[in-house]
């Protein structure tokens, strides 16, 4: 048996904003909505008896690719930064969505308020079966600094 990453989760500032652009932008509906209170032990982030909520987003699929969106709601995290990166540091997720519509993800993240940092481009990519793809790519940060890679298959050559 190979185990599976069924779902990533990110810390964001305000899960009900951060859970409007994930539907808004990438089609993604929510799948689970809650309240929790951290028991100290699982999770190496706050303390025992913070009050958090936890919004899952699914996409097409309902057991692999979910992202959280984890808040602090009492008391609210102290470290979120100020400023969102322009950059991205060592040790950050980098997350690839393959979108059938790239140029409508950037214009929907963009009226969103997301940073753009790379407008749709064409660029070729030989697969892992040897075919060349020619991809459809942007990139972009959602609202709480996660960078997003987006890339539409444009034609996959023989």
């Amino acid at each position: 048996m190979v185990d599976i990453v069924k779902r990533t989760t990110l810390m964001v500032r305000d899960a009900e904003r951060a859970a409007h652009w994930y539907e808004d932008v990438f089609g993604m509906s929510r799948w689970m909505d809650t309240p929790f209170t951290l028991s100290g032990t699982q999770l190496a982030a706050g303390k025992k008896g913070d009050k958090t909520r936890l919004v899952i987003m699914k996409a097409e699929h309902d057991e692999i690719g979910m992202l959280g969106l984890l808040q602090w709601v009492d008391p609210p995290r102290a470290d979120v930064p100020a400023e969102l990166p322009t950059e991205i540091p060592f040790g950050t997720p980098i997350f690839v969505v393959a979108s059938q519509d790239t140029a409508g993800a950037v214009e929907r993240a963009r009226a969103s308020g997301s940073r753009i940092h790379s407008e749709p481009t064409e660029w070729s990519v030989t697969g892992a079966d040897g075919r060349v793809k020619d991809m459809l790519g942007a990139s972009f940060w959602d609202l709480d600094g996660y960078f997003f890679e987006v890339n539409q298959v444009v034609r996959i050559n023989d």
